[in-house]
C-alpha cells in the first residue's frame, strides 16, 4: 500500500522548516514554553515575535496543542 500523503497541519511543516530554518520541533518548544495560553495568543506570539505567516503559526499551534492534549 502507498504511502498516504500527510494531511492537515502537519502538511505545512517542510515548508515551515525550509522558510523559518528551524526543525518543528524548535517551534513546538517555543509553543510549550509560552504556555498555558490560548490558540488565537500562541499563533500571535509566532506571528509577532518570529515573523512567521498565520497559516504557519496556526499550524504549528494546532498541532502541538493536540499532540499535548492526546
Amino acid at each position: 500500500m502507498p504511502d498516504e500523503p500527510v494531511k492537515g497541519p502537519a502538511s505545512y511543516f517542510p515548508s515551515i522548516e525550509k522558510r523559518y530554518g528551524r526543525p518543528i520541533t524548535d517551534w513546538q518548544a517555543l509553543v510549550r514554553k509560552a504556555g498555558p495560553a490560548k490558540h488565537v495568543e500562541l499563533v500571535a506570539m509566532l506571528k509577532n515575535e518570529h515573523g512567521m505567516g498565520h497559516g504557519h503559526a496556526n499550524a504549528v499551534v494546532a498541532y502541538t496543542l493536540a499532540q499535548d492534549k492526546a
